[in-house]
C-alpha cells in the first residue's frame, strides 16, 4: 500500500521562490530512488489556534509561512531504501546554498495509507 513521507515548516515568505526552486530540484532525486510524487504547498488559508494548530506546531514567525508537503512512495520498503539512498545522492548536497527554512523547526513523519479514493 502507497506510503507517504509527511512535512510541515515554515519558511520565511520572502524566500518562497528559493524554497519553490529548492523543491523542483531535489524532486528528481527522490523520484529517481522510487518516489511516487512529491507535493509541495506554499499556506494560503492556515490560521492561528488557541491550543494548537499548523503555525503553532512550527513555531510560525510573523514574517514566515506554513509550508505543507508530502512524498508519495509505492511502500514503506521502497520509502526506507529510496530515502537512504537519497540522503546519499550528492545532488542533496546545498555546498554553501543557504536553506531558504529553519530545518530545525521541521515536522515530518512517515505514514501508511489507510483509505485513498
Amino acid at each position: 500500500m502507497t506510503y507517504v513521507d509527511g512535512f510541515l515548516l515554515a519558511v520565511p515568505t520572502a524566500n518562497r521562490e528559493a524554497y519553490r526552486e529548492l523543491a523542483e530540484k531535489v524532486a528528481p532525486v527522490f523520484k529517481d530512488h522510487g518516489a511516487l510524487s512529491m507535493v509541495e504547498c506554499w499556506g494560503d488559508d492556515v490560521p492561528d489556534g488557541k491550543l494548537t494548530s499548523f503555525p503553532m506546531a512550527v513555531k510560525k514567525k510573523e514574517d514566515e509561512t506554513v509550508v505543507f508537503s508530502w512524498i508519495t512512495w509505492p511502500s514503506r520498503e521502497v520509502r526506507d531504501e529510496g530515502m537512504k539512498k537519497a540522503m546519499a545522492d550528492p545532488r542533496l548536497d546545498p555546498g554553501d546554498t543557504p536553506m531558504p527554512f529553519d530545518g530545525q523547526r521541521m515536522i515530518f513523519g512517515g505514514f501508511e495509507m489507510i483509505v485513498e479514493t
